[in-house]
């Protein structure tokens, strides 16, 4: 087991634990962001460079710091490991860079793209992103193009996270996308007279973080935010049954897997599901699906507040802050 301490809370973890994920046993503001890592592929991690972070410390026995800032979903900590996320200046800085230098081809085009209010690029962009754009050259542009008889590619809005590639290689038995061609050419393209088309291949949907890949059957069809999601399951002998329904008062208009508090799937869904099973008589409804209040997907969606959940969101940031007292409210 090795101590690390980051943003001066300090949490036990085995060894090999890299640090994002020490970061996601504590929780809260001190999770560094991530756009290609996700625990549940192999090799996934080192990509998108929005999880750099500042070791400060290396270790008890080697207390120099890191001469560079680090990913952060890579690099395992160490006994004695000191780090700094949103506490240090050159981090958030570093970070704010990262997203301008991810936005240089991707379009903010959030009000016609399906992914809005799902989208951590759109978050990251509004908590890092900066107003103007220093970048003079031409942008990469793409014609759409079907990759699946379900599954649109908007090539424009990639940002070559590779998690599609992943899930095709861990998933399904023969893949017949990934990157082709290099540096500013590179693009997610399917082979020579290939489409995609296996039981699993709209995992890639969910997994994509931006609005490259879209769902056919659901694009268009209404707000995210205005749909009402559902959780709900079903025996199926493909996968674990286990789905997220959205939808708008008795209409199912899309069905998804189930993601966690850091939007990754865990347990991955068939195309049965996902495409054929539209009607609510398919599925045995457990009942609403709990929305983070961050989100624009929970506004006019309420739920009964956990409180133990609470307490321990209010003990954490209270660590966090060492110490120090909330602001007391006065009623006037």
């Amino acid at each position: 087991m090795a101590k690390v301490t980051i943003d001066g809370i300090e949490v036990e973890v085995a060894d090999g634990t890299t640090i994002l994920n020490a970061a996601r046993q504590i929780g809260g503001e001190v999770v560094p962001p991530a756009m290609c890592y996700y625990s549940t592929l192999k090799d996934t991690g080192g990509k998108c460079r929005v999880c750099l972070v500042k070791v400060t410390q290396g270790s008890a026995k080697d207390p120099r710091p890191m001469p560079k800032l680090v990913a952060s979903c890579r690099t395992p900590v160490m006994d004695g490991m000191v780090v700094q996320n949103i506490t240090s200046p050159e981090v958030l800085e570093a970070r704010k860079g990262v997203v301008e230098f991810l936005l240089l081809n991707h379009p903010l085009d959030c009000p016609v793209c399906d992914q809005a209010g799902e989208c951590d690029l759109q978050n990251l962009s509004y908590e890092h992103g900066v107003g103007k754009t220093r970048y003079e050259e031409d942008r990469r542009t793409f014609e759409k193009i079907d990759i699946g008889d379900k599954i649109k590619l908007h090539m424009t809005r990639c940002i070559l996270c590779y998690r599609c590639t992943f899930v095709a290689d861990q998933l399904t038995n023969e893949r017949v996308h990934g990157v082709l061609n290099r540096g500013d050419a590179s693009e997610i393209s399917t082979y020579i007279e290939k489409a995609v088309d296996n039981d699993f291949s709209g995992n890639m949907i969910d997994v994509c973080p931006v609005g490259a890949l879209t769902d056919k059957t659901f694009r268009f069809k209404s707000r995210v935010w205005f749909t009402k999601p559902l959780d709900a399951h079903r025996n199926c002998d493909k996968c674990c049954g286990k789905v997220v329904l959205w939808t708008k008062g008795d209409d199912v208009l899309r069905v998804s897997a189930r993601k966690d508090q850091f939007n990754e799937v865990k347990e991955y869904i068939c195309n049965e599901c996902r495409y054929d099973h539209k009607d609510m008589k398919d599925w045995t409804i457990e009942g609403p699906r709990h929305i983070d209040r961050h989100s624009v997907i929970s506004q006019n969606h309420y739920e009964k507040i956990d409180m133990q959940k609470l307490k321990l969101d209010i003990d954490r940031q209270l660590t966090f802050q060492k110490g120090k007292q909330l602001p007391e409210t006065t009623n006037s």
